[in-house]
């Protein structure tokens, strides 16, 4: 009997530390010690809209390691700890990156470092874009979608992706050939939303160095370029439909504003002054600046133009470190008197990533025409002083919409500005980890420059949830970031 007493015991002991590590499980996400609870939200039913960030683009590519590191995804496997719920992604079908129409690459392999700088990987892309897929996601981010394209009917018509009419990511995915990306999200009947749209509709411009056009005061989209910055009053016309659409049902949700292009180390790395020189060859240079010089010097003596204009326009090299010349087209238009819009650059220009291999290239494989000194650099190497402006008004507006939104509607925000201003300041330090915004060392950005590395993801996931805590009441917990690499290594 007493044997049998002992027994029984032990079983109950055991029961007691079962249960006990249950408990510990359950709390151990939380950020309270306490068991996991949503809140006043429900996230049951998440749904994520987007744009590349969303989705995890990432090394210039989707692929499915980046997908599967998403913020989205981060976000709705802390969701599921308390709901179990899945959350479908129309992921790729390879590591490799790219896609094909037919058969034809149209967007080639992710990036991997290979000890010197960013290179393809080896091999072909497989994600053919006309195999579509079926069955409801929940992750809609559509890498290159702007705002306006989440309500524009079509844009997953794979007809119109040859064209441009319609997107490839979204062709593989669509509901229909008419359907929008709002429409599929809306059809799913979501409990809790994730918005982060806004960033291409001035993205576009500044990578291509402001080759396309403000369209503020334009108010159909459907006439703009893809790099164009989207006029003001139609990103908020567009912007408010999204969210009344998705709260028509009483859904809660987290959106985020817009960082300013100068937190990304595509704008950043490249410095403006890169052309190192010696005294013979900054002479040389200068000799055959002196008709430009020299003509600017006869306009002001004829009272044509002033000082400040020579000033700004003079071009002079020096022993050491150089301002690469560029063609800028907000300069005074002097091409009357044979004068082109020539001037080195300031401190308040940026030099696009791309141009770190083309600036120093000769043309035509000429000595004395080097791109970037004797040959000036054209506008889509270089985003002006004047361009970088244009971007951070249009910027500034649209968050302007964005808060005002979420205050309307009493959703959830996430200051990405100051984020991101962050690191790219001091960093940001978590698990262990300062993250910065340096190009290729510094751990938030991919090989691309533009998009986060999977660690970034999963720091910019644990401050979405950080967001929705405060404004909901939840407790869920954030990843280690630790457990997500920098760099994915070349094979997968």
């Amino acid at each position: 009997m007493i044997k049998n007493f002992k027994w029984l015991l032990l079983v109950s002991l055991t029961f007691m530390a079962c249960n006990s590590d249950d408990n510990t499980s359950e709390v151990i996400d939380s950020t309270d010690g306490l068991p996991l609870t949503s809140g006043s939200a429900d996230f049951a039913k998440y749904v994520a809209l987007g744009d590349s960030f969303a989705a995890g683009f990432s090394d210039n590519a989707l692929f499915i390691k980046g997908q599967q590191g998403a913020y989205t995804n981060v976000i709705a496997h802390q969701f599921a700890l308390i709901t179990n719920a899945t959350f479908n992604t129309p992921l790729t079908n390879d590591n490799i990156g790219g896609l094909l129409l037919g058969g034809n690459v149209i967007s080639g392999p992710r990036l991997y470092f290979n000890g010197k700088a960013p290179v393809p990987v080896d091999g072909v892309p497989t994600t053919e874009v006309t195999t579509h897929l079926s069955g409801a996601f929940n992750n809609l981010g559509v890498p290159g979608a702007r705002s306006y394209h989440l309500v524009a009917p079509g844009y997953g018509n794979v007809a119109g992706v040859a064209t441009g009419k319609a997107n490839p990511y979204f062709a593989r995915f669509a509901s229909s050939p008419t359907t929008t990306v709002l429409a599929d999200a809306i059809a799913q009947s979501p409990t809790f939303f994730s918005l982060w749209i806004g960033g291409n509709d001035v993205l576009g411009y500044a990578t291509s160095g402001g080759t396309g056009k403000d369209q503020t005061g334009n108010m159909d989209p459907s006439t703009y370029s893809g790099s164009d910055i989207t006029d003001p009053t139609v990103f908020k016309m567009v912007y408010t439909n999204i969210i009344n659409g998705l709260t028509a049902k009483g859904a809660k949700g987290v959106i985020a504003n817009l960082p300013n292009i100068t937190s990304l180390p595509y704008f950043t790395t490249v410095p403006y002054n890169p052309v190192g020189l010696t005294a013979e060859k900054a002479a040389q240079l200068n000799a055959g600046y002196a008709t430009y010089n020299g003509g600017l010097q006869q306009l002001k003596a004829l009272g044509l133009i002033g000082a400040d204009e020579v000033a700004k326009r003079t071009i002079n090299f020096v022993v050491g470190n150089n301002a690469v010349v560029i063609e800028d087209s907000y300069l005074t238009n002097l091409s009357a008197y044979g004068l082109p819009s020539y001037r080195q650059a300031t401190k308040d220009d940026l030099v696009v990533l791309t141009a770190m291999n083309f600036i120093g290239t000769l043309v035509g494989e000429d000595p004395t025409k080097v791109n970037g000194v004797s040959v000036p650099l054209a506008d889509k190497w270089v985003l002006s002083k004047d361009e970088i402006a244009e971007v951070a008004k249009a910027t500034k507006s649209y968050n302007e919409t964005i808060v005002e939104v979420a205050v309307a509607k009493n959703l959830a925000i996430l200051d990405t500005e100051t984020l991101m201003k962050q690191i790219a300041g001091a960093g940001i330090t978590a698990n262990g980890f300062t993250m910065k915004s340096t190009f290729v060392t510094g751990g938030t950005f991919s090989l691309d420059g533009v998009h986060p590395s999977p660690r970034g993801y999963a720091l910019i996931a644990n401050k979405f949830i950080e967001a929705i805590n405060a404004k909901y009441g939840s407790n869920l917990n954030g990843v280690n970031i630790g457990n997500y690499p920098v760099m994915f290594p070349k094979v997968l």
